[in-house]
Formats: C-alpha cells, sequence, structure tokens
C-alpha cells in the first residue's frame, strides 16, 4: 500500500474537494481519498503507485492545479494492523 500527498491549488470549498474525490476514485484504483481545500492537498490511500503524468491530467481536467506529489509506503494502522 502507498499513502499519496497531492498538491493542489484552487480547491475554494466542500464541492471543489468533493470534485476532486470523485474524479480521482472514478479514474485509479484507490482504498481512500480525501481532499482538503484547506490544506490544499488530497491524500490517497491506494495499492500501487499512481502515474503522477495521469493523476495531473485528471486534476487539471477539473479545473485545478497540481503543485507537486510525494509518496510514503503506507502501512494501517489500529486494531487489525497489531496482528500482522
Amino acid at each position: 500500500m502507498v499513502k499519496i500527498i497531492v498538491g493542489i491549488e484552487g480547491m475554494m470549498c466542500g464541492n471543489c474537494e468533493a470534485h476532486v474525490n470523485e474524479a480521482i476514485r472514478k479514474n485509479f484504483q484507490v482504498k481512500q481519498v480525501k481532499a482538503s481545500h484547506v490544506d490544499n492537498q488530497a491524500v490517497i490511500i491506494a495499492k500501487n503507485e499512481i502515474p503522477e503524468t495521469e493523476l495531473k491530467s485528471i486534476i487539471e481536467e477539473c479545473g485545478y492545479k497540481m503543485t507537486g506529489v510525494e509518496s510514503e509506503a503506507y502501512e494501517k494502522k489500529g486494531l487489525f494492523g497489531l496482528f500482522k
């Protein structure tokens, strides 16, 4: 699993966040996505890496600007993560 943090400029409200979340879910196989107009980013949890160029294309199609992307290994935390 991988955690991908995408910098996004142009989101102004909750509807913008929903628009980005929906576009990412529709175009990529993700476990979780949460966009934030306050933090100017979207955090994506996915099984595999997402190609940066494809991600940028989808975000720009929505009318926003991708300012950067970083990824790191993600390990589920919580009660069920203890039994691995």
